[in-house]
């Protein structure tokens, strides 16, 4: 789940490092530096509970901003990106981080003008993270769910659908099989290589481990097994992952499609031959430009348009 230091990086440091020492009375040279992070910036920024949270994960510190993820995370936000002309479409984003990190950058903001081009109203949540709580992160999607659904009017939207990548892509799985009532019901679901099953064959174990702790009961790696909740009440879904997938195997993704059209579900499944894992802001992966084709297709027959020939 670890993402890694980007190439640039690597050639300016190695190359600073390379530079032959000055001459008697040169003045030193300060080392080069990896350059900043850059990502899209947000139209609006919410405090998910400004008033304090109604659960509690249990733990304390500061948070930990890495410029592209964050841990511990102790100060949930929803950053919004807003489209010059809304389709009818919002989507919030779960990034994903092993339920240990929040990647809220690369998974979440990195994309933010792909969807907003295409009329979507796009929001990343930095959601607290469960410390074997998993009612913690589901609580601050149903308020980010609030938040939005409140703001619908102005944004221009009146579909909001969930979206996950990894382990964002299990809680995305979870709001979309564990809503109780009404408001907390997604109309629809994006998952990007999900955490969808806690069955010890297929699922990412750190996840499991985060999310439920040591030894959890046989009934909650049920309950949380999000295949084993789909009813025909789950909302319709969009899936991608890929075959060489060794960090979260895509019989996860297999086995939630599996369970949709078992309930009659509508839902789409794509798994590409060679990937691996954590790639939904890489513009080098070999399949980008044909799950961001497929899934454009998907959102405008979900917004009830009709993509433009040779788009």
């Amino acid at each position: 789940m670890k993402k890694t230091i980007s190439l640039l990086a690597v050639l300016l440091i190695g190359s600073a490092m390379a530079v032959a020492q000055p001459g008697a009375g040169a003045r030193p040279q300060a080392p080069a530096q990896a350059p900043a992070l850059v990502f899209p910036q947000p139209d609006v920024m919410f405090n998910l509970w400004p008033n304090g949270a109604p659960t509690d994960n249990g733990l304390t510190g500061e948070e930990k901003d890495y410029g592209n993820h964050v841990s511990n995370v102790t100060k949930p936000t929803l950053a919004v990106f807003l489209p010059e002309e809304p389709n009818g479409l919002a989507i919030l984003v779960c990034p994903g981080g092993g339920y240990v990190d929040v990647w809220d950058k690369t998974e979440g903001y990195a994309n933010s003008k792909w969807y907003t081009d295409q009329g979507i109203v796009y929001a990343v949540l930095k959601y607290r993270l469960p410390n074997g709580h998993p009612e913690v992160p589901l609580d601050d999607v149903h308020e980010a769910m609030r938040i939005l659904k409140e703001h619908a009017g102005e944004y221009g939207f009146s579909k909001l659908g969930i979206a996950g990548c990894s382990a964002g892509g299990h809680l995305a799985a979870m709001t979309s099989t564990h809503f109780t009532k009404p408001e907390e019901r997604p109309d629809f679901t994006i998952l990007f290589y999900p955490v969808v099953t806690l069955d010890p064959a297929f699922t990412h174990a750190g996840s499991s481990f985060y999310l439920l702790g040591r030894e959890p009961s046989q009934e909650l790696l049920d309950l949380y097994s999000n295949e084993k909740q789909v009813t025909a009440d789950t909302p319709p879904a969009f899936i991608m992952a890929n075959s060489d997938d060794r960090v979260v195997p895509c019989e996860n993704s297999i086995e939630y499609y599996k369970a949709l059209r078992a309930n009659k579900v509508p839902a789409a499944l794509h798994i590409y031959p060679v990937g691996g894992h954590g790639w939904a802001d890489h513009k080098d992966f070999v399949y980008r430009e044909a799950w961001m084709a497929d899934l454009r297709i998907w959102l405008f027959e979900l917004a009830g348009q009709i993509a433009p020939e040779g788009e």
